[in-house]
């Protein structure tokens, strides 16, 4: 079975407390759902439309494990603590090796 992987990439963070906060809850969250973070950092270089924001790759097991990740009470919760506008990001679930 293919692994999964969540890729997320920030625009902005318009509120950076709330970030952090967020961050506090999320990553164990997804620790727990069974995800292994592989990078949480800024790009150490972008190309063609490359924004110069943090991303974060975390690999699961199955896409279903990934999707079921997102929907934990415990994510959930992190997700309400970042609130709306706080941050602008695009988060993926991609299918990979």
């Amino acid at each position: 079975m293919p692994k999964a992987y969540w890729v997320v990439t920030y625009r902005s963070v318009k509120n950076p407390e709330a970030w952090q906060a967020y961050a506090k809850l999320a990553g164990p969250a997804l620790t727990a759902a069974g995800g292994r973070f592989l990078v949480r950092n800024k790009p150490a270089k972008t190309y063609e439309a490359g924004m110069d924001e943090r991303v974060v790759l975390i690999e699961f097991d199955s896409v279903a494990l990934a999707a079921a990740a997102h929907d934990t009470p415990a994510y959930q919760e992190a997700l309400k603590v970042l609130g709306a506008g706080n941050v602008e990001r695009d988060m993926r679930i991609v299918e990979g090796g």
